[in-house]
């Protein structure tokens, strides 16, 4: 048998699916996997921003991305409720099961003009009076903190939970500046974008034909399209999958496995003719998998697969670094520089400083990008999808229409964490909630395949991969993958071929996290040289402080 096929059969029985820390199934409960009892109050209240912040990325999503970038992105082509039975397929995306199409059985709205084209989800009888109207109260407003008793932490309504655009991950907000008359004198009724879609000329000897209506600033679409950090990360739970993948109950999804389906790079692209440059270099990723420097490009091609985040717990973490960042302070010297040291107004000390101290800390990212705690980690993420964009890093990007902007000053520059605290709200409001974020992440653990194949225990596993495979093969695959996977992929220290992958703790956890965080040259892993390229997290490039 190939060495390949018996190294994957020692990894066929490590892991798939998540477990609470306890134990408890966190992705059988049927609900809003938000309120399982499972959950404690900070666990709760970590998963509710995990699912539906975006801390003010709609604007990102809708504006920002056209305007100073010149991507389209057809959030019709995507989102419209006619497709809702093709989405995954079309594009990877899960769809909502809170969700449903105006007019289906149990649907309580039956015009498609009552939801513009798209969905029908829970929220929109409290958002869709709004659209085109001002004054509406996102129900982030009303997000209860697990704790805050001195009324410390930035004002909830920044987290920004809109309501479901139909798909897990997505969010939409009532756009103010919608013009009802217009939208339906260009479209021919409020259900259908088909005008919003078109082209700016239906004469092809003129330019306007091959530029979408989606450049036109005079016309506003009914909602502005955000993302959580559910749209890359929430994907099938391995142990409860779909019968039928574009139509998942709550109980088939897991929050952090990551969707290994999704392609985002085409939803990233889907406004822009595919016979474009631009399409041709956002629209190149496989499914499953992303480009996290697409948007602060470093103009590096190095897609990845998302990150599934299981056992934080047992990350490794590395000693004795030398970590520049912003720490928690009683107060400030008078007279410091803000740069340095900088105290919140209308808040009881709550005070930061910039300094230089020894720590130990994950490596989260491959590039270094996230080498600075695993909060910050988190909060780079926010900015990494748009959130802040205008306040804080947009203008830090490198400017592509330059003919030459890395010789020519319009290359990156830092993302400067302090000023966004300063300027950003939405900063403030995830950075006082991360604490509830990473208790959220950390009870994520992985459960053994066995499970998902529905038996009883790993023997089982063994006895029907021997019965296929012949007898020793997975006690062959495991010496296959000590001797040649795991010095990177295995976070144990001692002797690598005596060590023992299913080694649990006193909790029953797994104390392997099957990785070592640590680079490994290229030259010497022999695979994906890509994977090895970046610079964003260099000094001068746009995540350097992370």
């Amino acid at each position: 048998m190939p060495y390949r096929a018996l190294a994957r059969l020692s990894l066929l029985t490590l892991s798939a699916g998540l477990t609470a820390a306890s134990g408890a199934p966190l992705n059988r409960y049927s609900g809003s996997q938000c309120e399982n009892p499972a959950l404690t109050p900070s666990q709760r209240a970590g998963c509710q921003i995990w699912f539906y912040a975006t801390a003010g990325n709609g604007r990102f999503h809708t504006y920002v991305l056209q305007q100073r970038m010149d991507i389209f992105i057809d959030w019709f082509r995507v989102l419209k409720t006619a497709e809702r039975p093709d989405r995954f397929k079309a594009w990877g995306l899960i769809n909502d099961p809170g969700c449903c199409t105006p007019g289906a059985n149990h649907c309580p709205v039956k015009s498609l003009d009552e939801t513009y084209g798209l969905d029908w989800c829970q929220g929109d009888d409290a958002m869709l009076p709004f659209v085109g109207k001002p004054g509406y109260r996102d129900p982030a407003c009303g997000f209860k903190d697990s704790q805050d008793p001195a009324g410390q932490r930035e004002n909830p309504c920044y987290l920004e939970f809109g309501a479901s655009a139909g798909v897990m991950g997505l969010r939409k907000f009532p756009n103010p500046r919608f013009n009802r008359t217009k939208w339906e004198k260009l479209n021919g009724s409020l259900g259908t974008w088909k005008g919003y879609d078109s082209r700016l000329s239906q004469n092809r000897n003129v330019p306007d034909s091959r530029v979408s209506r989606l450049m036109d600033g005079s016309i506003e679409p009914p909602f502005l399209i955000g993302m959580s950090c559910g749209a890359c990360h929430i994907g099938f739970d391995p142990l409860h999958p779909p019968k039928d993948p574009a139509n998942p109950t709550m109980a088939n999804l897991s929050g952090t496995v990551g969707n290994q389906y999704s392609r985002l790079s085409e939803v990233f692209a889907s406004g822009m003719p595919s016979s474009s440059p631009a399409w041709q270099v956002f629209a190149h990723a496989r499914p499953g998998t992303v480009d996290t420097s697409a948007i602060p490009t470093d103009q590096i091609d190095n897609t990845g697969t998302i990150n599934a985040i299981i056992n934080f717990d047992k990350r490794p973490m590395f000693a004795g670094e030398q970590v520049r960042k912003w720490r928690p302070v009683n107060g400030c010297v008078a007279g410091t520089d803000e740069r340095s040291c900088w105290c919140e107004p209308g808040k009881s000390g709550k005070c930061w400083e910039s300094s230089l101290k020894t720590e130990t800390v994950h490596h989260i990212l491959k590039g270094g990008e996230d080498s600075i705690g695993l909060r910050e980690a988190i909060q780079r993420v926010y900015g990494n999808i748009g959130s802040c964009s205008e306040e804080c890093w947009v203008n830090h990007l490198s400017d592509l229409r330059q003919a030459d902007p890395l010789q020519r000053n319009f290359g990156q520059t830092p993302f400067d964490i302090g000023q966004c605290r300063r300027d950003c709200p939405n900063f403030r409001a995830i950075e006082d909630r991360l604490d509830d974020i990473v208790q959220f992440l950390l009870v994520q653990r992985p459960s053994d395949l066995y499970q998902a194949r529905g038996l009883a225990s790993r023997q089982d596993l063994i006895e029907q991969l021997e019965k296929e495979f012949g007898a020793g093969s997975v006690d062959r695959g495991r010496i296959v993958f000590a001797q040649n996977c795991a010095r990177c992929h295995s976070s144990q220290r001692d002797e690598v071929a005596t060590r023992d992958f299913y080694k649990t703790d006193a909790q029953g956890v797994r104390i392997d996290w099957l990785g070592n965080d640590e680079a490994t040259l290229a030259s010497g892993v022999g695979t994906n040289r890509s994977r090895a390229l970046h610079s964003n997290h260099m000094n001068g490039q746009i995540w350097a402080e992370f």
